[in-house]
Order: structure tokens, then sequence, then C-alpha cells
């Protein structure tokens, strides 16, 4: 598996991750130059294999890339920018000093 396994369908306004016949997702919304993440959801059956780390990686790389910054309303996103604040960057100012990066 590699980070191109990872699909940014952008209809659906989310990130896909398939895994078998399961479906990893960071569901999102955009409103240039504004990356909303609202949730990220990876099925209990691969709960603890770093996925949601890795679509995590992905959406700040591809965000960064694209010139977007990101707005964590996900608690599951909130929490990795937390523990990886040499992403601070990608991150909107105001959930900067909200999130303490």
């Amino acid at each position: 598996m590699t980070d191109s396994d990872i699909r940014n369908d952008t209809e659906a306004h989310r990130y896909e991750l398939a895994i078998g016949d399961q479906m990893a997702i960071v569901t999102y919304n955009l409103s240039d130059p504004n990356l909303m993440i609202t949730e990220t959801l990876v099925p209990e059956a691969l709960e603890g294999k770093g996925i949601a780390s890795r679509l995590a990686r992905h959406v700040i790389d591809d965000a960064r890339g694209r010139g977007l910054l990101i707005l964590p309303v996900c608690p599951f996103f909130s929490a990795y920018l937390q523990k990886h604040p040499e992403h601070a960057d990608v991150v909107h100012p105001t959930y900067r000093t909200i999130l303490g990066l």
C-alpha cells in the first residue's frame, strides 16, 4: 500500500483509502483557501494500524501542495496536529492558536 492508494473524491468531498472491502475516509469542506476537515472514519476492524495517521499525513501534504489551510474540526485531526506541530504551517492561524501550535 502506498499513498497513491489514497484518492480525493472531490464530488463526495472526501479522501478515500480502500483496504480490501473496507473504506477509510477523511471528509472535508473546501472553501478556497480553506480545507475544513470534518471527520476521519476508519472501520473498526482496521483500527490501531496507523491508517488514520497515514490519511492525515496525505491530506496535510496535499493541502500544503495546493496552498490550502487546514481547519481541523475533526477531533482526530486536531489531536494529530497537536502531536505533530511540524505541520503548523498548513493549519489556519486561528486553529494554530486554538491547538497551541
